[in-house]
């Protein structure tokens, strides 16, 4: 077995230019920008669901769901939960400017082909569970908001067979607490701006999210800038944990991953269509503390001129795929703190012809462990591999 560290392997150009380089840093929005609701928004573990003061409450006695408004009066009486849910938003005051609150008591179903849909400055908390049965197509989810501001679902369970667990869509500040999700197939939480891509869905906080068993990622965004995530956890999800596309100005705490995309490409975290990419530039704006990937398909891989992220910490082990990919990127540390990576398919920097090969690229502060380190093809310039001790490892570089 042998055991080799590498100090510092570089390219020509990247020597040249390893004194003057620097990273631009953007300052990623927590919260801070702009006015919202997540703006100084408590932790909702701080919290118990359905504690503080409503504006509605939606409960459930025997088989009969009631919705009242803030005045205690029933705006609902009935067995169909989805209805009761959306009468409590419906007593909400019209107009509002500012959060109003609806707390659900009790665990309800829905089909799959239907909504809760929430309106601007509406926080919704479950607790209980919502179990969606049946079968659908469409962006139909038990959680849905489209073209609104200010939402927030501080407390959710889901179980069953939505299309989406959660799907928002041209949003704006938005905050999600404490998400369960354990599914029979669909993609847990869905946030993008697919509606109108000339505006971006801005100032997503998310705190923490579970997802087991879900057909598609756990969770996925796509034209986000300004997104913060305490922890995605997912477990024998069918594709991705984490997938980011073409988000920018984001802080992710942890990705924890199992058997995220059994036999698949995708990844426990995955960066794809130009992601970090802001204007026509790759700055330091993707911050990752940890990556966590257990078996499933790959571990990290980043693609389709994504960029402009550092991930502090990895810890990889006997992924089906690639332990880490990396195809026409550009700016990507791989750890900035520390990292191991043990068994599994190679760690790989590759590249595809439509697209420019990736540069700026840094594995760093690793130990890799029985699976090997390939540059392959020789194309793409500055990319980097220091202080990476290789155990039973080989190393093919440019």
């Amino acid at each position: 077995m042998a055991t080799v560290t590498t100090t510092a392997l570089r390219t020509p150009e990247g020597r040249r230019r390893r004194l003057t380089r620097i990273v631009a840093a953007l300052a990623v929005l927590i919260g801070g920008a702009g006015t919202g609701v997540v703006l100084g928004v408590p932790s909702a573990s701080a919290i118990a669901c359905g504690d503080g003061t409503f504006q509605s409450q939606v409960t459930l006695s025997g088989s009969t769901w009631t919705a009242r408004n803030s005045a205690g009066s029933s705006v609902y009486s009935g067995t169909d939960f989805r209805a009761a849910v959306q009468a409590g938003i419906g007593s909400l005051t019209a107009g509002r400017t500012s959060i109003q609150r609806v707390v659900v008591r009790g665990n309800g179903t829905m089909s799959a082909g239907s909504r809760i849909s929430l309106p601007s400055y509406t926080s919704l908390s479950v607790c209980g569970t919502i179990n969606v049965t049946g079968s659908g197509s469409g962006d139909y989810a038990p959680i849905y908001s489209r073209g609104t501001t200010n939402i927030e679902v501080p407390y959710l369970n889901v179980s069953g067979t939505p299309i989406y667990g959660i799907f928002l869509r041209n949003v704006t500040n938005v905050w999600l607490g404490q998400i369960d999700m354990r599914l029979g197939r669909g993609l847990g939480v869905r946030i993008d701006n697919r509606g109108d891509t000339s505006q971006w869905t801005r100032n997503v906080r998310v705190d923490n999210v579970y997802v087991q068993g879900a057909s598609s990622h756990a969770m996925e965004t796509y034209g986000v800038d300004g997104l913060t995530v305490g922890t995605v956890t997912a477990r024998s999800v069918g594709e991705s944990g984490l997938l980011l596309n073409q988000t920018i100005n984001a802080t992710v705490g942890t990705v924890d991953a199992e058997n995220a995309g059994t036999g698949t490409g995708y990844a426990a975290f995955r960066m794809a269509n130009r992601n970090g990419r802001v204007g026509s530039s790759y700055p330091n704006n993707i911050r990752v503390g940890t990556v966590k990937a257990r078996g499933g398909g790959r571990g990290i891989f980043c693609v389709s001129e994504s960029g402009g992220a550092t991930i502090d910490r990895v810890d990889i082990a006997n992924t089906g795929n690639n332990s880490v990919l990396v195809e026409n990127c550009y700016n990507v540390v791989i750890a900035g703190a520390s990292g191991t990576i043990s068994g599994g398919g190679e760690v790989r920097i590759a590249a595809r012809t439509e697209f420019a090969p990736s540069s700026g690229i840094r594995f760093q502060n690793l130990t890799v462990t029985n699976t090997n380190i390939r540059w392959s093809p020789c194309t793409g310039s500055n990319n980097a591999i220091s202080n990476v001790t290789r155990v039973n490892s080989t190393l093919t570089w440019c």
